[in-house]
């Protein structure tokens, strides 16, 4: 009999285990995703995290042309002068790219990264996806800025984005509550991270949040917001995210490297923040919209799309101290623009993820980081970058 109830009990154990271990481990590994101890092996590792869907190098890839740059020494951040390598190093880069004028002027990687590592995108997924919006639009997929995003997605009629227009939705105005602080467990922006880790669907979790303010009428930024566009150009196009990624622009720009996108169960793309790829292509893409959306003679995003991305267009989505919103930085079309007079404007992502363009220089730079303090200095971490950056293109427009 207790025989009996041994092997009983060993085989619900082993059920339980089959069942629930995989989407046990996936929180876990969630849960510890920026561990100081770990946040640098992750972030070159989350196909080890998530599921994944793959994008195919192009058969034509870009090779740069090169020349060759120092970095300046210094970069100057409110009135006090700073050691630039001092500070990448502080801020645990593990890649930088700098272009000017098409050519890659400088390279450099760290902690284990190099040319070939596809590296965790976060939020500058969002700029990608902006992009694939805006050849939506042009394509005629999507009659107006303006029409209500529950006019495609009619399952969300009676949630929080019921009649948001899609232009609110695009520049992070769309009145939706949403907590997006990383270093709070409770979050929600943790609590979508946990929720997707066991297998609930991040079209069902955007249906849980609820609208708090008017749309259109303050920035606030809510990551979902970028997914229900994702949702939105799976609707019409009916193709996937990934595939309107590699046929809209991927085999276009000749990125060289494969990349991915993480999935939720169902097998969305995390458009929000889940591409991984190589610096090097996120450099390119930064030269795509340098380039107003145009790549060896072919419009690849509408020009009015990209000059769009950079502007803010409302009161409430512009940079500097603003009741309007809750950020520093102006907002364009899924783009952020740190203002204060300069016209750079640059997607950004947690941890310290860029890809920063200078229309005045010429000068492109991706970027990214592991950078485990974040959450703790995470204004300061942002301001200091733009300091460098400028700094960089500054010198790179006075040099070649």
């Amino acid at each position: 009999m207790l025989n009996k109830l041994l092997i009983g009990i060993f085989i619900l154990i082993f059920l339980i285990a089959v069942i629930y271990g995989p989407t046990a481990a996936r929180v876990y590994k969630m849960i510890h995703l920026y561990d100081e101890d770990r946040i640098v092996y992750n972030f070159l590792n989350m196909d080890m995290v998530f599921p994944t869907i793959g994008i195919a190098a192009s058969k034509d890839p870009h090779v740069f042309p090169q020349k060759q740059l120092s970095l300046p020494e210094f970069y100057e951040l409110d009135g006090k002068q700073y050691d630039l390598s001092q500070a990448l190093e502080y801020f645990q880069s593990d890649g930088m790219v700098v272009l000017h004028n098409g050519h890659l002027v400088y390279e450099n990687y760290w902690l284990g990264n190099s040319k070939d590592s596809k590296h965790i995108s976060w939020s500058v997924a969002k700029s990608f996806l902006s992009a694939l919006i805006g050849i939506a639009l042009e394509d005629g997929l999507i009659d107006d800025l303006d029409d209500p995003i529950t006019k495609y997605l009619k399952d969300f009629v009676g949630t929080g984005y019921e009649d948001i227009p899609i232009k609110d939705i695009l520049q992070m105005s769309s009145g939706v509550t949403f907590n997006e602080d990383y270093a709070d467990y409770n979050s929600d922006i943790n609590r979508f991270g946990r929720a997707i880790a066991q297998g609930t669907s991040m079209r069902e979790f955007a249906k849980t949040l609820k609208n708090g303010k008017k749309s259109g009428t303050y920035n606030h930024y809510v990551s979902i917001d970028t997914q229900m566009l994702a949702m939105l150009l799976q609707e019409v196009t009916g193709m996937s995210v990934t595939k309107n990624l590699q046929e809209k622009i991927w085999n276009k720009v000749g990125m060289e490297h494969d990349a991915y996108y993480m999935v939720d169960d169902t097998g969305m793309e995390v458009a929000l923040g889940g591409l991984n790829a190589s610096v090097r292509d996120y450099a390119k893409f930064g030269l795509l919209y340098l380039n107003k959306g145009r790549w060896n003679g072919e419009q690849v995003v509408p020009e009015k799309w990209v000059e769009s991305s950079y502007n803010a267009d409302a009161a409430h989505l512009l940079p500097g101290e603003n009741e309007l919103s809750s950020n520093s930085w102006g907002y364009g079309y899924q783009w952020w623009i740190p203002g204060s007079p300069n016209t750079d404007y640059l997607a950004a992502g947690i941890y310290n993820q860029y890809i920063y363009i200078d229309p005045i220089t010429n000068v492109v730079i991706a970027k990214t980081s592991s950078n485990f303090k974040f959450n703790e200095e995470r204004q300061y971490s942002k301001d200091a970058h733009v300091a460098i950056f400028r700094a960089i293109a500054q010198s790179t427009g006075e040099n070649l």
